[in-house]
């Protein structure tokens, strides 16, 4: 079986958040990211696209229905989301097949 990848978070933008021990939180639009790489999962290069890496803050906390660190997320890449997976309250379940043919 597969592994399922853990995504972190890149943004165009970060802001502080003073209650929780200021904590580097992202926001503006937020792209799906494997840690060691130097591109989004869309294929955005993380340098010439200027976005903030947050290793610490996990895809799924990204996502606005979570509640997590998406208090200033504005906008989710669709391709980011469609390949990580939105993980929200409004998410599709995973395709299954039911009866598969003999």
């Amino acid at each position: 079986m597969a592994r399922r990848k853990a995504y972190a978070v890149a943004a165009s933008g970060q802001w502080t958040d003073e209650e929780e021990g200021r904590r580097r939180l992202p926001a503006g639009e937020a792209h799906a990211w494997e840690p060691g790489r130097n591109e989004t999962v869309c294929g955005l290069s993380l340098s010439r696209s200027q976005l903030v890496r947050f290793p610490h803050v996990p895809w799924t906390d990204a996502i606005p229905e979570s509640g997590g660190a998406a208090d200033r997320v504005r906008r989710l890449c669709p391709r980011c989301a469609s390949v990580a997976g939105r993980a929200g309250a409004g998410a599709r379940p995973a395709w299954r097949r039911v009866n598969p043919r003999p």
